[in-house]
């Protein structure tokens, strides 16, 4: 079966004022990069498509994409700011991205099999990428809708380096239902898992809840429902000079008006972002 993996990387210079996800961290001076894509080549897949922006993408080839030459194809799509449905222009003084619904838009002519969404500064785990993939290894045909994520335990997602936002996921059957926002979520010294509402009260949690850490799988058919929620969007936001289309929003509409459920593929692995 043929399984491609998305890379979000867009935003890798603009974050940090230079390329230091290209920087080596691991024993042998692989990046985080090199572990996602090492991860998504054992557990099967065939493809890695890296979005990226073109004022970096000979460092970024050189540095990143060279390395799995023979291993996995590898295959490149643009964020571009004027990358935009007929009709619609940049309006004057933009410099901001459109969102991450947007950098997955831009790879709507490189793929034509089911793909996973990652991002590209954060580590998921072998077991994630496993996980999708099992889930479509089953009969999923590429021109219908399908949506899944992956679902992490709290506990396995949290920082020692301090307090961190959460959203935990309401899960029904295995089908998500809906995400509510936990802010400054931590152990206190007991052990216990806090977080605060939107309204500042502060809660105890489930250590097993599931979070979404936007480890995201889809169908190509998606990419249709991209273009419609971004070209509504566009209708309202167009003229503003930040305002950004994001990718669990256009999953969140999808789940409201009934158009798809979202399988959530539960992990036991551990995240770090």
């Amino acid at each position: 079966m043929q399984i491609s993996l998305l890379i979000l990387a867009a935003g890798m210079g603009s974050r940090y004022g230079s390329l230091k996800q290209l920087d080596p961290m691991g024993p042998n001076g692989e990046t985080v990069l090199d572990y996602s894509v090492y991860d998504a080549i054992r557990a099967g897949f065939t493809k890695v498509i890296f979005v990226i922006r073109r004022d970096f993408e000979e460092a970024f080839k050189s540095k990143i994409g060279s390395k799995f030459d023979g291993q996995i194809k590898v295959d490149y799509a643009f964020q571009e700011l004027d990358d935009l449905p007929a009709g619609f222009t940049v309006p004057k003084g933009r410099e901001k991205p459109w969102g991450t619904a947007h950098a997955v838009r831009a790879a709507r002519n490189k793929i034509t099999s089911p793909f996973a969404v990652i991002n590209a500064d954060d580590f998921y785990g072998q077991d994630a990428y496993e996980r999708i993939a099992k889930y479509f290894s089953k009969e999923i045909k590429s021109e219908q809708l399908h949506l899944c994520m992956i679902g992490y335990p709290l506990q396995n997602t949290l920082s020692e380096h301090g307090k961190v936002n959460r959203g935990v996921c309401h899960v029904k059957d295995g089908v998500l239902h809906g995400v509510e926002e936990y802010l400054n979520v931590g152990r206190n010294t007991e052990g216990k898992i806090l977080g605060d509402t939107p309204s500042e009260t502060s809660v105890e949690l489930p250590s097993s809840a599931l979070v979404s850490m936007n480890f995201w799988g889809f169908t190509p058919a998606l990419f249709d429902e991209i273009e419609r929620d971004f070209t509504a969007f566009l209708k309202v936001h167009g003229q503003e000079a930040k305002s950004e289309c994001y990718l669990p929003s256009v999953v969140n509409d999808l789940i409201q008006s009934q158009k798809a459920e979202c399988k959530v593929v539960e992990t036991d692995g551990n995240w770090f972002g």
